[in-house]
């Protein structure tokens, strides 16, 4: 699934391209079982469709699951990794500043607490020189996820997968410094004590500063 995935994701195949089971049997050498329950997860992603007599088609990248992870992830390891976090950065500058507001007013208090663990973590694996390390993804991930679920919104919280993915990917592509960039690591621990101390316009305010630099600096890749 990954590797079939990853084709359609890439454009090696376009959409309009027929498989068929069969011949994706023979290609990667497992069992007619294993092909049909890869091409069922492709397709309720939305990248597949199966017909009778037809065989199997990539449909077009507008049917996509666009917040699938999977899907994301894929698009970041392919030839057009760097438009992907254009796009997937600016989904973050429109959300993730409103569920920081968010989490400022509606935060339990245990929520609060743990977000700014997780901001004073990453300050420590920063000034350590380990933003690049897996320590510094985990707990940059888990800061990410909590801010979004503590805003209360289940909508908002839905595309925590997505941000997980872009930072993921953003990391494996070797694009996260070892020393974060300052202003950015600034804005997240300014994010984490606003949102400790309920105040909601300082916690858009710092989260929007970081996003949007990220956003700066993809945009400058593309």
């Amino acid at each position: 699934m990954d590797d079939l995935g990853m084709r359609i994701a890439s454009g090696q195949l376009p959409p309009g391209s027929i498989l068929t089971l069969a011949g994706l049997e023979e290609q990667y050498g497992v069992s007619r079982t294993v092909i049909r329950e890869a091409v069922r997860v492709l397709e309720a992603m939305g990248m597949l469709l199966s017909r009778r007599r037809v065989g199997v088609t990539v449909r077009p990248t507008s049917e996509w699951s666009a917040l699938d992870g999977r899907l994301i992830g894929w698009q970041l390891r392919g030839p057009g990794r760097d438009r992907q976090l254009v796009v997937a950065n600016e989904l973050r500058a429109a959300v993730e500043p409103i569920a920081a507001r968010l989490s400022a007013e509606r935060a339990r208090p245990d929520e609060r607490e743990r977000i700014v663990r997780l901001a004073d973590r990453l300050e420590q694996l920063g000034a350590e020189g380990r933003g690049d390390s897996d320590d510094y993804l985990t707990a940059d991930i888990a800061f990410h996820d909590l801010v979004l679920d503590s805003s209360g919104n289940p909508m908002l919280a839905a595309v925590k997968p997505a941000v997980a993915a872009v930072i993921t990917g953003r990391s494996r592509a070797g694009l996260t410094p070892g020393v974060p960039d300052a202003e950015a690591l600034h804005n997240h621990v300014q994010t984490a004590a606003a949102i400790a101390r309920g105040d909601a316009e300082a916690a858009e305010h710092h989260t929007r500063r970081y996003v949007e630099a990220v956003l700066g600096e993809v945009q400058s890749r593309d």
